[in-house]
């Protein structure tokens, strides 16, 4: 059975130059807008603004200034984390998203019936609605590529390897080392994001180098699955029941008293 598969992304040397986001369209034949809006965001240099179903890369611009000669730009190429416990597959009702044999996550358009419960379930806000498709989508690590041995095409593109494509436990080693040399360079904030089989989700497949905290890229501190919930909702679901079935009876006897008078 193949290894694991994912990205690591070290953001220290992205340059926000969005090839990524160029080579993911055109290998997967993404339309260039969603929803035909066409007008430029304001936000800086980010255009595409968040990750939905027809920007599947996502290049982040955060701006950190402090007066005019002090401060940096942070930048981020995100993408699906591929979840090794992953909530939109947990809660698909139709079976469309499965894990593949790279242990990647991918949406079947073919299967997908429209209903949006992975859109809700992603604690990544990753996934939406593709308008012309009509179904839910995402990145698939360009499935098709590793099929057949090839790299996904936003790594392939990258300039500076900041998106980098291999094996978890090589990434993982990799990134470490990275870490290591950052912080005795003297970038202490230097740490990974996602790494840890032991941590949120069992880790993620697409984990990041980051040097500021987590909610500073958009990322949640403590992502959770959507089952984590389940019991809580449930005992207010049935404390709910009760509360309306006291108030039902307390409504039918006061109307029956209300007839006999």
């Amino acid at each position: 059975m193949p290894e694991a598969m994912g990205f690591f992304t070290d953001t220290t040397i992205c340059i926000g130059c969005k090839a990524c986001e160029v080579a993911c369209k055109n290998w997967n034949q993404l339309p260039a807008t969603n929803g035909g809006v066409t007008e430029m965001s304001g936000d800086s240099y980010d255009n595409t603004r968040k990750l939905d179903g027809t920007h599947w890369r996502h290049v982040k611009f955060i701006e950190q200034f402090e007066g005019p000669y002090n401060g940096r730009w942070l930048m981020m190429s995100d993408v699906c984390k591929h979840c090794v416990q992953a909530g939109c597959l947990e809660v698909c009702p139709t079976g469309a998203i499965i894990r593949t044999e790279f242990d990647t996550v991918v949406i079947q358009s073919d299967v997908c019936n429209g209903c949006r419960a992975c859109i809700a379930a992603c604690p990544f806000g990753v996934i939406d609605m593709n308008p012309a498709a009509g179904t839910a989508q995402k990145c698939t690590l360009c499935y098709d590529r590793m099929e057949v041995g090839l790299e996904p095409a936003c790594a392939k593109a990258c300039p500076t390897d900041s998106i980098q494509f291999g094996p978890i436990t090589e990434l993982r080693t990799r990134a470490q080392k990275r870490v290591d040399q950052l912080k005795a360079q003297g970038e202490k904030r230097a740490r990974l994001y996602g790494d840890d089989p032991n941590g949120p989700l069992g880790g993620l497949n697409s984990f990041y180098l980051l040097v500021d905290e987590p909610e500073v890229y958009g990322l949640p501190k403590d992502p959770k699955l959507p089952s984590r919930n389940l019991n809580r909702s449930g005992t207010f679901a049935a404390a709910s029941g009760a509360v309306v079935g006291l108030l039902a009876l307390v409504g039918l006897r006061k109307r029956r008293m209300d007839e006999m008078n």
